[in-house]
């Protein structure tokens, strides 16, 4: 006979039935009912947040590092608006999250009562779906049908707003067993044939195709297929930002990122080339420079699981709205083995005008450079596969150009929304996640670590196994960048100040180092690496380092600033 249960219960009692092992939450009012029936459920580990959004970005990292739906919990009105960047967050980075808030009683909704804020209404367009329940008989179907939506077709963020009197109200619990089945949501799976016969014709006639692998192959588990494809074909790759990692960066056909701040030679190619094979990625304007000039001689197949994203910025010869995975399955056998040598050797003498440019074969005087910080990071670490999350600004560029990422999910970062503040709240998500073996750090800037520097206290309570890289160079690296290139390097509001972090780190309790000579790089990175729990490294740097190549914005792509010849 099924138990009576408050909605309270109920919240728990579904995310045990949907496996969630950790959650990561902030209480109030609104919810607290619902926190008063967590002791009842041991099972489920709560991580408690200095702030809301970092339970946001928690959740997402560690959706992120496991593939499974992560969970954030907040009150009603500032806990829950708290939480809408961590969301829009996961909303443009296809991230599974379920958000659970309390909401004020059914009665006081529209009165403007205590800490009442529309939250559904404020999520609509940065949610994959989201629902208010006001009947505790609904609650258990509406938790599982979330975390449903949030993980299936092209994964995303739910939100379940959950008001006062629901949690306080009981009624027999009987988790629904029956598949859910939603009208109009379903998931495709296979291209059709006339599709696939279009695509192979146009891969076995083309002289000069780039794949383009974004985040998509990571979700669909289909790294294995577009190297088997590429290497058929000899089919040149590059990736965007969040697809590194699904193509092992050391793969001779790998040209590594793309767009504004990618490699020279990958958007070289993709302006030459005569066809692009975009497979899970959005052609977002980071990636495409000018969309009037962008590859303009060259047929396009897109593959992507969803259908809104064919022909939305740029029109396609071939859109497949379908699973990557799938799709290239039906592809493999058509595709022909093809020398393309002269295209390889063209790209190939790209690569080396740039690594000609490159900073890290410069004579820097003995002054620190980001660039170089990273790449010792990679050497001192590359290895161990770790997961590094990072946040937003220039160094996440140099984390993009000098950490070479041979594993799927091993980098973690805000791409869509550009969320400063993402890394560090995300990166303990990511390690609750993580194998215990798997190490897990965080490249940041110093101006990016000040706006969720609060949860170091998190880290803290909760012995996170994480290091902290922090970039400081003084100032909003990104921002003043274009202020020197575009506006007459008139710094405004860029320059920045900080604690002294080795101090503030000790304050919260974990070690702190500085680091200001290269030499000091390897073995302070060791230390970091010996230490059982949090540990930060503050990397004093060149304040005016830029990042190249870069595109400007409106540019053709490959109309790239380029660092001068070493």
């Amino acid at each position: 006979m099924p138990e009576m249960k408050t909605g309270a219960e109920i919240v728990w009692e579904c995310l045990v039935r949907e496996d969630v092992e950790v959650a990561f939450g902030y209480p109030g009012g609104a919810i607290m009912h619902t926190y008063d029936a967590l002791e009842k459920y041991p099972q489920i580990h709560h991580v408690l947040v200095r702030h809301e959004q970092g339970a946001a970005h928690m959740a997402d990292g560690y959706a992120r590092a496991t593939g499974k739906v992560g969970v954030a919990i907040a009150t009603s009105g500032p806990g829950a608006t708290n939480m809408v960047t961590g969301i829009a967050t996961a909303m443009m980075d296809s991230s599974p999250i379920v958000c659970i808030t309390g909401q004020v009683t059914t009665t006081a909704i529209g009165g403007d009562a205590f800490q009442e804020t529309d939250v559904t209404g404020v999520t609509i367009p940065v949610t994959k779906h989201n629902y208010l329940v006001t009947d505790v008989k609904d609650l258990a179907y509406t938790i599982k049908e979330a975390f449903y939506i949030a993980r299936t077709g092209r994964p995303g963020p739910v939100l379940v707003d959950i008001p006062k009197d629901v949690q306080i109200a009981a009624t027999e619990f009987v988790y629904p067993e029956d598949p859910i089945e939603l009208p109009g949501y379903h998931p495709p799976a296979r291209a059709a044939n006339a599709q696939v016969e279009h695509a192979l014709e146009l891969i076995n006639n083309a002289r000069r195709p780039v794949i383009l692998a974004g985040h998509g192959v990571m979700l669909a588990d289909a790294t294995q297929e577009v190297l088997e494809i590429a290497e058929t074909g000899s089919i040149p790759i590059t990736t965007t930002l969040l697809g590194a990692g699904g193509i092992p960066a050391s793969h001779p056909l790998n040209m590594q990122m793309m767009g504004m701040h990618g490699e020279a030679a990958a958007n070289h190619a993709i302006q030459e080339a005569d066809l692009l094979l975009a497979f899970g990625m959005r052609f977002d304007d980071r990636v495409t420079g000018k969309l009037a000039s962008y590859s303009p001689d060259s047929k396009k197949i897109h593959i992507d699981i969803d259908a809104s994203e064919l022909n939305k910025n740029i029109r396609v010869d071939v859109g497949i709205n379908a699973d990557l995975k799938v799709v290239l399955n039906q592809f493999k056998p058509g595709v022909k083995k093809i020398n393309r040598a002269q295209w390889l050797g063209k790209i190939k003498d790209w690569q080396e005008d740039s690594s000609d440019r490159d900073i890290i074969n410069a004579d820097t005087n003995g002054i620190l450079y980001g660039a170089q910080a990273i790449r010792d990071l990679w050497l001192a670490t590359k290895d161990y596969n770790p997961i590094i999350v990072s946040d937003v600004g220039q160094h996440q560029m140099l984390e993009a150009q000098y950490y070479h990422h041979e594993k799927p999910h091993t980098l973690i970062t805000s791409g869509g929304l550009g969320t400063m503040g993402f890394s560090l709240p995300a990166a303990i998500g990511a390690r609750f996640g993580a194998p215990d073996d798997q190490e897990v750090w965080v490249v940041v800037g110093d101006g990016s670590i000040q706006m969720t520097i609060t949860e170091l206290a998190t880290a803290v309570q909760e012995n996170s196994n994480i290091n902290i890289c922090l970039i400081n160079n003084s100032y909003l690296g990104m921002v003043r960048q274009w202020q020197e290139l575009f506006y007459n390097a008139r710094y405004a509001e860029t320059p920045i100040t900080g604690p002294d972090f080795v101090k503030l780190a000790d304050a919260y309790g974990l070690p702190g180092y500085r680091v200001s000579k290269r030499e000091e790089i390897m073995p302070t990175l060791e230390k970091a690496r010996a230490h059982k729990g949090p540990a930060l490294i503050e990397f004093v740097v060149e304040k005016h380092e830029m990042v190249y190549p870069m595109v400007p914005a409106g540019a053709n792509l490959n109309d790239m600033i380029r660092r001068p010849k070493a």
